[in-house]
């Protein structure tokens, strides 16, 4: 008699863009894949946009409650854990510190507590940020040296790095997942990409006359949401470890605003105008990642980014949500 295969459980905590996407990529290898999110209303948005909604399994969770964390473990015994919560607006952790603190810090070391208590058999992976290393001068790399926290969202984040770091070396399978811009269609406003795409769009239309920015020489590193997730799922593959994401092509401000207004046919010149406001104090004017150790450690699944630069910006502005 043939046994039936019993499913993996994924558990991906926060209901952001890059776990919608991770979720259904979870969900074409065929977990149980269950979301948590602190959010009372509006949490399923990316997952309706991209289709998955009535296939995962969402539960309220404020990353605080140590025994809903422990009820939620106890329950579904997740093979993998992606720990995906954390306000990642660099001007917003300056206006809410401590909600920055506990998404980004506080509520990973609860899961890593109650891993350790319940003496789970599970992969933690805890998305973190290009922005806690110093890249001035090179691209980014994990030899790269930390930065002097300049915000309570970089404290928080090189606060969880070293958390994780602590983790694996009592044993545990834990995994840093170091971020940089991860872009896609269905990305919030608040963040430069999106807010420029979106912007564009607006004063084709004639519902927008101005977009106003900050400091448009400033350098970043742009990937494309769904090959990044694709990364992420061979992660569980490797030894645990920290993992730099991203794909290695730095990008002017500047540079991504011309092929935005030019996806329109529109002269950027004639509708940009600037704010102090937006222009941040000690902002980095260069923040791209190495990829050349990642790509060494997935070679055996030949994955690489192929999408960035001009046509990540046109593809955000196609099928802009």
């Amino acid at each position: 008699m043939k046994h039936k295969k019993i499913k993996k459980t994924a558990l991906i905590v926060g209901s952001g863009v890059i776990g919608a996407y991770l979720a259904k990529a979870l969900i074409k290898k065929n977990f149980n894949t269950i979301i948590t999110t602190r959010k009372l209303k509006n949490y399923k948005k990316n997952y309706k946009k991209l289709n998955i909604s009535k296939r995962v399994e969402f539960i309220k969770l404020n990353l605080n409650h140590v025994a809903k964390i422990s009820e939620i473990l106890k329950k579904n015994k997740p093979d993998l854990i992606y720990y995906f919560a954390g306000q990642r607006s660099i001007p917003q952790s300056f206006i809410k510190p401590k909600a920055t603190y506990l998404s980004n810090h506080i509520g990973a070391k609860n899961f890593l507590k109650v891993i350790v208590k319940q003496k789970l058999n599970t992969k933690f992976f805890k998305a973190n940020s290009g922005y806690i290393f110093n890249g001035e001068k090179s691209k980014i790399s994990l030899s790269s040296k930390l930065v002097k926290p300049d915000s309570p969202y970089t404290r928080s984040q090189i606060a969880s790095y070293k958390l994780i770091r602590r983790y694996r070396s009592l044993g545990l399978s834990c995994y840093s997942l170091i971020f940089f811009n991860i872009e896609s269609n269905i990305s919030s406003k608040d963040f430069v990409a999106k807010k420029i795409c979106y912007s564009c769009r607006e004063i084709k239309k004639k519902r927008l006359k101005k977009i106003i920015l900050g400091n448009i020489n400033t350098v970043r590193d742009f990937s494309w949401a769904p090959e990044i997730v694709k990364g992420i799922y061979l992660i569980k593959n490797l030894k645990p470890q920290d993992v730099i994401m991203g794909s290695g092509v730095p990008m002017k401000i500047k540079d991504f605003i011309f092929h935005a207004f030019n996806f329109y046919k529109l002269d950027y010149k004639k509708y940009i105008t600037f704010n102090k406001k937006f222009f941040r104090k000690n902002e980095r004017l260069k923040i791209v990642a190495s990829m050349k150790e990642t790509l060494s450690l997935l070679s055996k699944w030949n994955w690489k980014t192929k999408i960035y630069g001009k046509q990540l910006v046109y593809k955000m502005c196609k099928d802009l949500d």
